[in-house]
This record gives structure tokens, sequence and C-alpha cells, in this order.
């Protein structure tokens, strides 16, 4: 991990008393100007109803922690079960172009990997809230994304996963985690290999 990456957590973690937690949809959300952090959106439709009811009933009723319940999710989406509109190259290649597009303005993009349906993002927020930032992206990418398909309704899911990088082997592990993700999903046989992701970049 280099010394700039371990300077934006050292004041992601001093400013984190000040920060308020939020709430949109289910799942709790932290955002600071400033945090570095671990986003997964999600299609909609990716998580059958039911599936994701009981997911939420338990965690809700403490059967199962927080970390328990986005492994479950995770397993469901590497499934992919549901829409997998992310797995088609034009759409991808959208979506990967709109994430680089604000890179170095409206934060600084650290690693990414678009799966068939959902992404993995890794970024460092530059004064915009994460909220903002979310919204932008998900606007964007799924008019044009409807209109690519020639189709109507929802294209993501209404909320989104995120979680702040508190430390250098957290953020080390979420790197591992983004690279390692078509692997583990059997869609490939290397990192480098997957085509809409940064590992090719990292070696």
């Amino acid at each position: 991990m280099n010394t700039p990456i371990r300077e934006r957590i050292k004041r992601a973690r001093g400013i984190e008393p000040d920060c308020p937690w939020h709430h949109r949809g289910y799942l709790p959300h932290f955002d600071s100007a400033n945090s570095v952090q671990f986003i997964t959106l999600r299609l909609a439709g990716s998580i059958p109803r039911n599936s994701l009811r009981k997911l939420k009933h338990q965690h809700l009723q403490k059967q199962i922690t927080e970390i328990e319940y986005h492994r479950a999710v995770e397993r469901i989406l590497d499934a992919g079960y549901g829409p997998t509109f992310l797995g088609r190259s034009e759409i991808a290649a959208l979506v990967s172009e709109n994430l680089l597009h604000f890179d170095g303005s409206k934060y600084q993009l650290l690693r990414w990997v678009i799966m068939p349906t959902h992404v993995h993002i890794l970024l460092e927020q530059l004064g915009q809230s994460l909220a903002s930032i979310i919204h932008s992206l998900k606007s964007y990418t799924a008019n044009r994304a409807n209109k690519l398909l020639d189709r109507s309704g929802s294209f993501w899911s209404a909320d989104y996963y995120d979680r702040y990088v508190r430390d250098g082997k957290h953020f080390l592990n979420t790197v591992n985690y983004i690279h390692r993700n078509p692997v583990k999903a059997n869609m490939c046989g290397s990192s480098a290999e997957w085509d809409f992701g940064c590992a090719k970049y990292h070696g």
C-alpha cells in the first residue's frame, strides 16, 4: 500500500466522528466528502425478492451479521440471477467510460471491476458527497443503457452498498476482493484476463 493511499485513509479516519451515518432504503451509508469508499452497485432484479427479504429479516433479527449478509448477497450476484446487462460489452464499456470520465475531478478512482450483474468500485471522494457521485453515475448510465438495450424501467437497484476503508489492511483486502471477483465467479482464469476491470493494469 503506497503512502498517498495511507494518508487518505488517515484523513478519512480523522474526520469520522463528525460524519453522520444515514439511510437510503434498507442499507446504512457513511458519507464523508474525503473518504476512501468501497461501493457495490447492482442491477435491478439481480437478487430474488424472497431471498433478499429473508436475508434482511435474518440481519434485522441479528441471526446473521452485516458481513454475513453482504457475503450472501455477493454469492447470489456472482451466480448471475436475473438480468446480466453488464455482461454485454457495449454496456460494460459505457459504465467503465463513465467511471473513468470523472476520475480526478469528482473522485480518485482507485480500483474497479464490472461483473454481469454488479459493479465494485474503490474510490477516494474529492470533496463530493458519495450520494451525489452515485446518483450521477447511476442516472447517466441507466438512461444510456436503456436506450442501447431498447428497454425502459429500472436499470440499477435503488440502493447501493458502501463501506468506508478503515486502514491499510482493509484497503489491501478490498483491492484483492475486487481483482479476484471474476476469478471467484469462474468467469476467467486470472484477474488480468477480465476485460472490464482494472486488474489488467495493475499486474
